[in-house]
């Protein structure tokens, strides 16, 4: 079930809307990728430097696929790997946004791709990119730890439903 709220994104009014299921947008408004991490019924969460906890994800470089980006961001964020599903996209657009530059580096209506990911591996964490620190928290307590936005919330409900195991 779609789910929108409005957040304020560094003094910016945000249309968020969390769109669940396998359809995808077009590869070009993409901005970015992001996912809940699975491990023994604990979920991830990174300390990002300047900004708190939040699930590890990040832009696609050129040339990867967007799950070649999530599978690279977990591994730089929260230094885990593991097998991916997808769980759908949030939709941001910057419609009612006043100060949107149509200019700038992001398109009026963009999504970030969500995945669930069940931990194969973890492996040492050493902090050489921009997390601090990495915790497994309880499914019960994300809300708690990762507070970015309600529809964070959304994600992890739909990565729990969702077996992990499809590809």
């Amino acid at each position: 079930m779609n789910q929108t709220i409005y957040a304020d994104w560094n003094g910016q009014r945000i249309k968020l809307t969390w769109i669940p299921g396998d359809e995808r947008p077009d590869p070009a408004l993409v901005t970015s990728v992001h996912g809940i991490c699975l491990h023994q019924g604990l979920v991830l969460a990174v300390h990002v430097q300047g900004r708190g906890y939040n699930v590890p994800g990040g832009h696609v470089e050129p040339g990867e696929t967007p799950e070649e980006a999530f599978h690279r961001e977990a591994l730089e964020e929260g230094s885990v790997k593991g097998i991916i599903a997808y769980l759908g996209k949030m939709e941001i657009s910057h419609e009612e946004n006043e100060s949107f530059d149509p200019n700038g580096k992001y398109p009026m209506i963009g999504y970030q791709l969500f995945y669930r990911m069940d931990v194969t591996e973890r492996l040492p964490f050493n902090r050489e990119h921009e997390c601090l620190s990495r915790i497994w928290v309880e499914p019960e307590e994300f809300g708690y730890v990762v507070n970015d936005h309600e529809l964070v919330g959304q994600v992890l409900q739909e990565a729990l439903q969702k077996d992990g195991k499809q590809g």
